[in-house]
């Protein structure tokens, strides 16, 4: 059945209006643009199925994001709680291998001897007594008796070398590791360990004194420095080890030394009253003698050291 239509498409006149009886004119046509317009009802929307679906369901959709949470969370603080992979020990090669090859670290010698180094001074025996010091640049050796090495052991200018080094000598000369130089003079000995106390008249204002310790953990094999002034010349190191410990000497004088260390570490006429120095830069000892068959007095890779123990006491310095 067709619907009534909402408004007419026909040429017949209208009824005329109220107002138009009125005002005595015309009623004039209604035209299809000055028609009045009903609007169409709206069209029903096509129900969804979700939302039947999710009314039904929300408790357990409530549940799953939860879970969901959870299970994010506990992964993040696993993240940030979990320690890193550690890195094999072929990573680990890799990687100290590629920083030594960009900076290159010292060897043990090398840092035993910069340990030591402000403390060593050189030690000259004069025959003569005069007043003066040798002029800068002159050769120390000039005039001089004997030369030998000390080692700083108070920050006040008291230095250990060997007594065979300044005794007789009518006047001791002392040189600093920064070149300053000063007179000294023997303030105690220890003939029987063939050592010397001396203390300087005048030192550097940084002047440092020599790390010490006791030789009662030292073992054959362990490595060793000794620095001096072979022939004069230096300071100079040279590196070995400990061949033995509590070891004997007799001097070509006829003196004997008792309970000394032996070394391989090279030493020559010069080193005498040296530090014998450890890789962390002690001084365990005093180098003292070398032991040489021959006359030429070289050495062969025996050298005896006075242990520090014995240094200490000649020094007035308790024990170890």
């Amino acid at each position: 059945m067709k619907k009534a239509p909402l408004y007419s498409r026909s040429r017949q006149r209208p009824f005329p209006t109220a107002q138009a009886a009125e005002d005595g004119r015309a009623p004039q046509p209604l035209s299809a643009a000055s028609s009045p317009t009903l609007p169409l009802p709206p069209t029903p929307a096509k129900p969804s199925r979700w939302r039947p679906f999710a009314g039904r369901q929300r408790l357990l959709l409530a549940m799953l994001v939860a879970i969901a949470l959870v299970m994010a969370g506990a992964l993040a603080q696993r993240a940030m709680l979990d320690p890193p992979q550690a890195l094999t020990q072929k990573q680990l090669d890799a990687a100290v291998r590629h920083s030594l090859e960009k900076e290159p670290l010292p060897s043990p010698y090398t840092k035993a001897f910069l340990a030591v180094r402000p403390s060593v001074v050189r030690v000259i025996g004069d025959d003569d007594d005069k007043d003066d010091l040798p002029k800068p640049g002159d050769d120390p050796r000039a005039h001089a008796r004997s030369t030998g090495t000390g080692v700083v052991i108070i920050d006040n200018g008291t230095i250990l070398t060997n007594l065979h080094v300044v005794v007789g000598a009518k006047r001791i000369r002392v040189t600093f590791a920064d070149g300053h130089e000063s007179e000294a003079s023997m303030i105690g000995a220890q003939p029987e360990n063939d050592l010397a106390v001396l203390r300087a008249k005048s030192i550097p204002d940084d002047l440092q004194a020599a790390t010490m310790r006791g030789t009662g953990d030292l073992l054959p094999g362990d490595q060793v420095v000794a620095v001096g002034f072979p022939f004069g010349i230096g300071p100079s190191v040279s590196g070995g080890v400990i061949s033995g410990l509590k070891r004997s000497f007799r001097s070509p004088e006829g003196e004997r030394l008792t309970n000394l260390i032996q070394f391989d570490a090279a030493a020559n006429p010069g080193n005498s009253g040296g530090p014998l120095v450890t890789m962390d830069g002690a001084v365990v000892g005093v180098v003292t003698a070398i032991l040489n068959p021959g006359d030429q007095g070289t050495f062969i890779g025996i050298g005896f050291a006075v242990p520090i123990e014995n240094a200490a006491a000649a020094a007035g310095m308790p024990p170890f």
